[in-house]
């Protein structure tokens, strides 16, 4: 379909008034697609916020050519042997349009499915490289940077605060073991040996072993590829074992949930994170609205799929209608003015560029930039 790009979008955009005014107002579903239950739960929550605030103020406007939106749940719990099971639930309900999924992991086995189906999947948060390399999607995007986006500033922070040693963990799956290596790789460019890189097992409760070993090798700074739960153990058995280095993690681990497995072991820990697009003043109105429905704004993925429903929403605008197709043309082929941004995306479905910055994390559930 790529070859036939531009010739397919001027006869899109030629015809968008006409379908406009002869389609029917109908409902548009868009999936969720994310955890539901399990213990991502609250990743999951943060792009149902965004898309929820998204649908809601379109809605409220009169839709997008008179059509109206709703959200459907599809719940993967984050497990990548949930990913084609949800894929097909999505499938089987005829949804043109889905906003996620949330984890790396399910999104290598539902994202296959969402492409040979037609279907717009635009994930909020899915970082991994191996969702889009070598893939040739037609039908997959993102509104969220890729780990080897995420791993250069980690890695240049971390040569700026100049530890004695460093090790790098991670849990073994898709996201962690990617945003690691990647953490690593850049690292090793700027000079600075890995001490220790090693995997531990998610879902484990006692990772005292590594601990001893991160303690005899003398390292002072940690870096962890993967999730909050883990991380929030590795933070508080550090505390417990007098072990002190500093931790630091991508944006997985930026959950208040973690300040209750860490406790106050959590002040002071580094992660990566996109840039607070809600501090920005063009998007006070956005914010307020978030707000008033006791959501959070500044968190990881509210924004990106906020951004993800706008992307969906400019294609039908533009296109006239809800042929994914032209829809797809038309995302690849134009820029859409954004909360995070004015988004263009390359032939993989990636985004043209993101920003991750480095913040700190507080024990009262924020983040500052760090210093």
């Amino acid at each position: 379909m790529k070859a036939f790009r531009l010739s397919t979008l001027v006869a899109t955009l030629g015809a968008s008034f006409v379908i406009a005014s002869a389609a029917q107002a109908e409902v548009i579903k868009i999936a969720a697609v994310g955890p539901v239950t399990g213990p991502l739960t609250q990743y999951g929550d943060m792009v149902r916020e965004g898309l929820t605030t998204a649908i809601e103020k379109v809605n409220a406007e009169g839709g997008i050519n008179g059509n109206t939106f709703e959200m459907v749940l599809v719940d993967d719990a984050c497990e990548p042997k949930q990913g084609p099971t949800s894929a097909n639930s999505v499938v089987n309900q005829k949804i043109k349009f889905v906003v996620g999924p949330v984890c790396s992991g399910a999104i290598l086995g539902s994202a296959p499915i969402f492409d040979e189906q037609g279907i717009i999947m635009i994930t909020p948060s899915g970082t991994s490289p191996t969702i889009t390399d070598g893939k040739d999607y037609d039908y997959v995007f993102r509104t969220i940077g890729r780990d080897d986006q995420q791993g250069p500033p980690a890695a240049e922070y971390i040569a700026k605060v100049k530890p004695s040693k460093v090790a790098v963990l991670h849990d073994k799956q898709s996201y962690g073991q990617g945003v690691a290596a990647s953490t690593r790789d850049n690292l090793e460019k700027l000079g600075i040996k890995v001490e220790l890189f090693e995997g531990i097992n998610a879902g484990e409760s006692d990772y005292s072993s590594v601990i001893t070993k991160l303690k005899a090798a003398g390292v002072d700074f940690v870096y962890y590829g993967g999730y909050h739960p883990e991380l929030g153990l590795l933070l508080r058995q550090s505390k417990e074992q007098g072990f002190n280095a500093k931790y630091m993690g991508p944006e997985g681990v930026g959950n208040v949930d973690i300040n209750a497995i860490a406790g106050d072991a959590v002040e002071g820990m580094l992660l990566t994170f996109p840039a607070d697009h809600s501090a920005l003043p063009e998007n006070a109105e956005i914010v307020k609205l978030f707000k008033d429905k006791g959501r959070d704004a500044s968190g990881a993925f509210q924004l990106t799929s906020y951004a993800a429903a706008q992307a969906i929403f400019a294609g039908i605008k533009e296109t006239g209608g809800t042929d994914t197709e032209k829809i797809s043309e038309w995302l690849h082929s134009n820029k859409v003015p954004t909360v995070i941004g004015e988004l263009s995306w390359q032939d993989s479905g990636d985004l043209t560029s993101f920003e991750f910055d480095v913040f700190e994390w507080h024990k009262d559930g924020s983040k500052s930039k760090a210093p």
